[in-house]
């Protein structure tokens, strides 16, 4: 049984500065700012939540399947993704748009600064469950256009497949009804500690509120681990440790990933947290959402060096 990732579908161009951004700005002049940086590198990866997910999924051994839309340059992103066992027939490329892309610049103080241009994925609800494979074991319903979110809610819940919402970064743009129509009937509610912390203000709804919603309830907290709320009580998930640490960009994505492929192969919500901690902990330790790389056996190993026992 396949688990479909939804969302994005995107490339990332990574730019570093070597000097410092402050060091640009003439503190008097800020009424009007036009800044230009010479960078030093560059770089072009693949990324988006859709792939995150799929990628993950596929590195543990579990059938996946990416439902999105990119533009005409993704050819080569989807016969990469297709070599990797991954099931893009849902997949669409569009042949007047370009891919998601987002641009971040980044100075010798690790500050940031960000543009994304969403390209193809704002047409993301041209598709739903039928454009990929047939009855999926579960839907990871990630950020993507809010329309072409609460499509597939719909449709996952008429069809009585589980689903995983995952608002992130669209929260900004969803009101209170948005919030508890993607999570009434959910499989798994998830988001960092600050988004879960907005959709408790947003619904007026406490913890115990949200599981009259969504079955399991996932507050993910950077490198203080995770807790997983059901109706029966609330785990703490301890973080795998990381070697080093490099850029915690895509980590949650690969931690949900994890977390699922856990639930559906049966394992308690512990277990499958803790494999959540260590897949998200392999892409802290990369440049990149999917550059991290491991079998399953280097997996296990890391596993038990980790948590003091088998993953499997």
């Amino acid at each position: 049984m396949t688990v479909v990732a939804t969302g994005s579908v995107a490339y990332d161009y990574i730019f570093t500065f070597k000097g410092r951004f402050g060091d640009q700005i003439v503190p008097d002049k800020t009424h009007i700012i036009n800044l230009s940086f010479l960078v030093d590198t560059m770089e072009k990866r693949r990324g988006g939540v859709a792939a995150n997910y799929a990628y993950t999924l596929a590195l543990l051994g579990h059938p996946a399947a990416v439902l999105a839309t990119a533009g005409h340059d993704a050819a080569e992103y989807r016969e990469w993704l297709e070599g990797l066992g991954i099931d893009c027939r849902g997949l669409r490329l569009l042949p007047e748009e370009y891919t998601a892309t987002g641009y971040t610049t980044t100075d010798a103080d690790h500050n940031n600064i960000w543009g994304y241009y969403g390209g193809a994925m704002w047409k993301a609800a041209i598709l739903g469950l039928a454009d990929t494979v047939p009855q999926p074991e579960a839907v990871i319903v990630g950020p993507n256009a809010p329309d072409a979110m609460f499509r597939l809610v719909r449709e996952c819940r008429e069809a009585g497949v589980r689903w995983i919402f995952d608002p992130a970064h669209q929260l900004p743009h969803m009101t209170k009804e948005d919030l508890e129509e993607g999570s009434r009937d959910a499989w798994i509610l998830i988001g960092n500690d600050y988004e879960l912390e907005l959709i408790r203000q947003r619904t007026g709804r406490d913890q115990g509120g949200l599981l009259e919603l969504a079955e399991i309830v996932v507050t993910t907290l950077g490198r203080d681990g995770s807790r997983i709320a059901t109706r029966d009580g609330e785990s703490v998930i301890p973080p795998a440790p990381a070697r080093h640490e490099v850029d915690p960009i895509g980590a949650g994505d690969a931690y949900r990933s994890g977390l699922v492929y856990g639930l559906l192969n049966g394992m308690d919500v512990e277990r499958a947290g803790r494999i959540g901690s260590l897949a998200g902990t392999y892409v802290v330790e990369q440049t990149g959402t999917i550059e991290q790389r491991y079998t399953r056996d280097e997996f296990a190993e890391r596993y038990a060096e980790a948590f003091g026992d088998s993953p499997w």
